[in-house]
């Protein structure tokens, strides 16, 4: 990420009324990466070392451990999980759905856990951590609605709080992400 994005992240940020603490120094990004289970990607490292943005919605990485962010990390296997149980949700890729609830829920966190871990942003908008590059896209996860909601994290914050609309926000196509790219189309 160039000092110029994160530039842009942080005007948009404070006009849209976020407030913000201080970045995150090395220790808290290294327990935040910890609490995820993975290294948070460039961009949004270098965007948490600046400020953090604090309030409703965003995750507060210098608590990782707390049950807001924990509610957040499981949410989209229990999102997924509730769709399987409740609405027939079953991607063929998953080979033919076992007849037990339990054995198929066994099936879907096997194939969660071995996915790229999804780093909370806001609410339930997610960065994936793979690959552990700048420009992965934003994706939205609600139970198994999953859309991109950026091409990358500018875009997604230009569509979040800055009026983009959200077509505008992926004139950039979005990198493939394993498995979630696939649950999105």
């Amino acid at each position: 990420m160039t000092a110029q994005a994160t530039k842009m992240e942080l005007e948009i940020l404070k006009a849209a009324g976020v407030d913000l603490d201080p970045g995150l120094l090395e220790n808290e990004i290294q327990r935040a990466e910890s609490a995820v289970g993975a290294p948070f990607p460039p961009d949004l490292r270098t965007l948490l070392s600046d400020a953090l943005p604090v309030g409703r919605g965003w995750p507060n990485w210098r608590e990782p451990g707390s049950e807001t962010i924990q509610k957040q990390l499981s949410s989209p296997l229990d999102g997924i999980a509730f769709d399987i149980e409740n609405n027939a949700f079953w991607p063929s890729s998953w080979g033919t759905r076992p007849p037990d609830l339990n054995a198929a829920l066994d099936i879907a966190r096997a194939h969660v856990l071995a996915a790229p871990r999804l780093i909370p942003v806001f609410g339930h908008r997610y960065l994936p951590a793979e690959p552990c590059m700048a420009g992965n896209p934003v994706f939205s996860v609600h139970q198994t609605d999953i859309i991109y909601y950026g091409s990358n994290l500018l875009a997604y914050l230009r569509c979040e709080l800055d009026g983009l609309a959200h077509a505008d926000a992926l004139h950039v196509p979005p990198r493939a992400i394993r498995f979630w790219s696939s649950l999105v189309e």
